[in-house]
């Protein structure tokens, strides 16, 4: 899973080494950003379920800081999937705060990374060494 700027350029990478895309990937990939910034600051986030991470932080108090900070959407492409309250929340062509950003940064990303794939997929088990500075 990976972490872009506006511009689809990488800031994080997570390794997923569980089936699916689990909400922990996207907590600790927004967590080492705002790590890394002024807590003055605010962070818009294009997500493909966006709006179900903001539910999960808002409804378990998670991380109860990061609200504040963060204004939500759903990437452009995924959004059209979404029920239509959701789009009308979340849709960035519906809010000034987007401009003409997608959202799609890292299916561009992955579609260009696609070949290596194969040689670096994990085979068999593995133990992982985790270091968390927060």
């Amino acid at each position: 899973m990976a972490l872009l700027c506006q511009h689809d350029r990488a800031i994080f990478l997570a390794n997923m080494v569980t089936t699916g895309e689990k909400q922990f990937y996207a907590y600790a990939l927004i967590a080492a950003l705002l790590c890394e910034l002024p807590e003055c600051w605010k962070v818009s986030l294009l997500y493909d379920v966006a709006c179900a991470l903001q539910r999960s932080l808002a409804k378990w108090q998670f991380m109860p800081g990061w609200l504040d900070r963060i204004s939500f959407g759903v990437s452009i492409f995924h959004a059209y999937g979404h029920q239509w309250v959701c789009q009308l929340w979340y849709h960035p062509r519906k809010a000034e705060l987007w401009g003409l950003s997608d959202g799609e940064g890292c299916e561009r990303f992955w579609s260009e990374l696609m070949r290596l794939i194969p040689c670096l997929r994990v085979s068999g088990v593995s133990i992982l060494k985790w270091t968390c500075v927060y």
